[in-house]
């Protein structure tokens, strides 16, 4: 077991921005349309989960002054602490079990143990879920995909794992590398979809900024520290109904799936991305939220903190925290949806060239050194520039299996750091796309309204599809019909010979005489 060590420093800030009403957890909701088998599950936490060698140990909050929280093996740990099998209360359908992950979103962790926890939720029709929860300072959302990944097999009846595979202090000599752990358990085909997913940025939700070329901005030149100033110096954003004093309960809601095809097919027929689509719609739920309640969109820009991931591919099975955040100004006072997506595009054209993540990077790391007083302000100072938390995050192209049954669906949430009330998540898997709206009950009672203003300003967009494959498809047959007749033959008119000759005979009646070959008259005729 390896020895304490301390926070880094941006984990250390995430640990001590846990609030009673604002909880520093990743929350995570996978479905089936089976039923998992509990004690495959729990081989599969304890032989997999457990190589890394951070989900055995606690955070212990060091006596000295200003010393570093650090970790440190618990010595009492006890898996049975941290995997749970609980019921979900009758119908047991949606709505019962997003009841259910909200509470469980509500509850702080155990600070004594190991800061996760996972909950077999059965009874949810005729299958199950698994709620996950982890403490932000363990990792971010990018690292956790990736450790949900090295759970996973791509292929049904695989048996549990009985440890041969490999152990916590192997995993722990290869630098908790989750690629290394990968490795020991010999799960090649795992590594397969590791590489997949590195690709599927690209093909699905892409990555806001390049990591490399974020790292590269922010060496150059002076315009960091312009960067650092406009962070600073950004006017708050403006009072809405989304803003507020935050209470301890929250709301969970998450949408069907929607296919990525279609997601794709608004983008090419718009000129936007996968990314512009989404974000646009969800925009437009946003407005119809307030509209509904009377609220007044005119002209209105609120802005949404967007983590972005800033490992190389070489980093991305690091637990920890390597993330910086830029600002997407929302324009929610745009009605029409078409014009609101070219807004939303011109706006996220803007974001890849901007130096704000890794400044945020460092800004955080910062956070974690500073004295409790200090850091209260700085979040402060951040909660009032924004007004939403967006994440975004590329999942497996491919179905895959957990404990032996099929993942139906995935959602996750990140906290929302700053007092901030709304979280709003992307999540690819499956050639699926699955949006996740996480909400203070006492701010927004009910997230499914700002879904179901999603879905309708969605389908105002494939409208747009629909009507571009309408006319394209009038235009492909009007010019088929027009080459058809370019390209018919000029054929010769045939006149039919007459039987006999068309001269009249003196006593006025027709000639009966055959006429001459290619013509009406007679010999007689025919002069």
């Amino acid at each position: 077991m390896p020895k304490t060590h301390p926070l880094t420093t941006v984990d250390a800030a995430w640990l001590r921005m846990e609030d009673p009403t604002n909880l520093m957890m990743v929350s995570g909701i996978i479905t089936f349309k089976k039923l998992v088998d509990f004690d495959h599950l729990k081989a599969v936490i304890e032989h997999k989960l457990l190589s890394f060698d951070r989900f055995r140990m606690r955070v212990v909050q060091s006596r000295l002054p200003f010393a570093p929280a650090y970790w440190e093996p618990d010595p009492t740990f006890n898996l049975d602490a941290h995997l749970h099998r609980v019921a979900l209360p009758s119908p047991g359908d949606k709505a019962t079990l997003q009841e259910m992950v909200s509470d469980l979103m509500s509850t702080p962790l155990d600070f004594s143990k190991p800061l996760w926890q996972y909950h077999l939720i059965e009874n949810y029709g005729d299958g199950c879920a698994i709620m996950c929860r982890l403490h932000h300072c363990i990792a971010d959302g990018m690292a956790l995909v990736f450790v949900l990944l090295s759970l996973t097999d791509m292929m049904p009846g695989v048996p549990p794992p009985t440890g041969k595979e490999s152990s916590g202090e192997e995993a722990a000599e290869n630098g908790n590398s989750m690629l290394n752990a990968l490795v020991q358990q010999g799960a090649k085909a795992v590594g397969t979809v590791w590489e997949t997913t590195s690709k599927v940025a690209s093909e699905s939700l892409e990555a806001l900024v390049n990591p490399a070329h974020a790292m590269e901005l922010a060496l150059k030149g002076t315009d960091t520290a312009l960067a650092a100033g406009r962070l600073f110096l950004r006017s708050p954003d403006p009072k809405t109904l989304f803003k507020g004093e935050l209470g301890v309960a929250k709301r969970a809601a998450w949408s069907k799936p929607l296919s990525l095809r279609d997601v794709k097919a608004v983008k090419n027929v718009t000129g936007c991305t996968v990314n512009d689509v989404l974000v646009s719609a969800m925009t437009g739920g946003l407005r119809r939220y307030m509209l509904n309640r009377g609220a007044d969109v005119a002209g209105l820009n609120f802005r949404a903190a967007v983590p972005v991931n800033l490992r190389t591919p070489e980093q991305m099975g690091d637990l920890g925290n390597k993330f910086g955040i830029v600002f997407l100004s929302l324009p929610v006072g745009i009605g029409d949806p078409l014009e609101r997506l070219h807004e939303v595009h011109k706006r996220m054209v803007e974001l890849k060239n901007s130096k704000e993540a890794p400044v945020a990077l460092g800004i955080l790391s910062a956070m974690g050194m500073s004295p409790n007083e200090l850091q209260g302000t700085l979040v402060r100072m951040f909660g009032s520039k924004t007004t939403a938390v967006m994440t975004n995050v590329p999942g497996p192209p491919m179905p895959l299996y957990l404990a032996g049954q099929e993942i139906e669906g995935l959602m996750f949430w990140v906290p929302q750091s700053g007092r901030v009330s709304l979280g709003i998540s992307i999540l690819s898997y499956a050639n699926k796309v699955f949006l996740g709206v996480a909400t203070d009950a006492g701010l927004v009672p009910d997230p499914n309204e700002i879904m179901e203003g999603f879905y309708t300003e969605f389908d105002e967009l494939m409208a747009l599809v629909h009507e571009a494959e309408a006319v394209a498809a009038a235009e492909t047959a009007k010019a088929v019909k027009t080459a058809k007749k370019e390209e018919a033959p000029v054929k010769t008119r045939v006149v039919a010979q007459p039987e006999q000759c068309q001269a009249t005979t003196k006593s006025g009646r027709q000639c009966r005489n055959h006429p001459l070959e290619g013509s009406d008259f007679c010999r007689v005729h025919q002069a």
